[in-house]
């Protein structure tokens, strides 16, 4: 009897035209390193008194399905998720490429995900509908595995023997990597930087009806949120000194390979805490600063994203 094994495992995505309703076809394979996307229904113990010592049968409660997905950033697949994070983007180029993707804060709409997991040895296709991204996170440091990890809120499962995905299409898989990484403060190269987080949060709020189905009626994002950590070795006062005005300065992270793709998430009003900055001995002094941004008055948004690649539209 086979068993499964995450090495076999598959995940297919495409965008839903009405939430809840997975499209027959149109989907994309999708690269991911682990996956905890599932839906779990609780019981509730009985509380019935008078029928002895042995509980009676527990009952069910309501369905919740979430999880989070761990993603490479590469040049063509992270396009679907900062899709599902900002809402489509604004794309230009001809054919054959390359083309630019430009991503905004801000969107009103974010569109539904239906999203397969495939365990085929078992087998099990788990077909996952009104999947929506609550939330998107990543680390800019010097070495180590670029990836980013998102936070999904989904309105059920459905599982079957057979998938539902058909044949997905496949994409180029072109990773960035930590040291195509670049940051810059208000233009200029930011130096003595350790490590920098940064969380997209689109709080999204359930629509918790009731439902025969025990399903969310759908969910609806609520106020952002963009923030974030720099670590730095303590050389200068330029962030100090910002911090202490209370003025925002925009910071810019960016990959950009030798083939031509690129990766570039610029923050337009980035604020600064005055930070602690401690002695802990001998060694070097770093500071550690817990960054928020908010919406500039002159673009009228928060962030930009663009993504260049050779793909057509997402």
């Amino acid at each position: 009897m086979a068993r499964a094994q995450g090495a076999r495992a598959r995940m297919a995505l495409a965008f839903e035209t009405t939430y809840g309703t997975p499209p027959a076809s149109g989907y994309t394979r999708m690269p991911f390193a682990s996956a905890s996307l599932g839906a779990e229904q609780p019981l509730l113990n009985s509380e019935l008194l008078g029928y002895g010592r042995d509980p009676l049968a527990p009952i069910k409660d309501a369905v919740t399905a979430d999880g989070d997905v761990v993603v490479p950033l590469d040049a063509e697949a992270f396009g679907f998720w900062l899709k599902a994070a900002f809402g489509a983007p604004t794309t230009t180029g001809t054919a054959p490429g390359p083309f630019t993707h430009t991503f905004q804060s801000g969107s009103w709409t974010l569109p539904s995900m239906a999203i397969e997991t495939a365990m085929p040895e078992v087998p099990r296709y788990a077909m996952y509908t009104g999947v929506v991204l609550d939330q998107l996170s990543w680390q800019m440091q010097r070495s180590g595995l670029l990836t980013a990890t998102a936070r999904l809120v989904a309105q059920g499962e459905t599982v079957a023997t057979t998938s539902g995905a058909g044949t997905p299409a496949e994409l180029d898989l072109i990773r960035f990597g930590h040291f195509n990484g670049g940051i810059k403060r208000n233009g200029t190269a930011l130096g003595n930087v350790i490590s920098t987080e940064i969380t997209y949060a689109n709080n999204f709020d359930r629509i918790e009806t009731i439902r025969a189905d025990g399903l969310i009626d759908g969910a609806d994002p609520g106020m952002a949120a963009l923030t974030g950590r720099i670590e730095v070795r303590f050389a200068d006062q330029v962030l100090a000194n910002q911090a202490i005005t209370g003025d925002p300065c925009e910071i810019q992270l960016a990959w950009t390979l030798l083939s031509g793709q690129s990766l570039t998430i610029t923050v337009h009003a980035v604020y600064l805490p005055r930070p602690r900055i401690e002695i802990p001995g001998p060694q070097g002094i770093q500071a550690s600063f817990d960054w928020q941004a908010a919406r500039d008055p002159t673009l009228g948004r928060m962030c930009t994203v663009t993504l260049v690649n050779d793909i057509e539209g997402y």
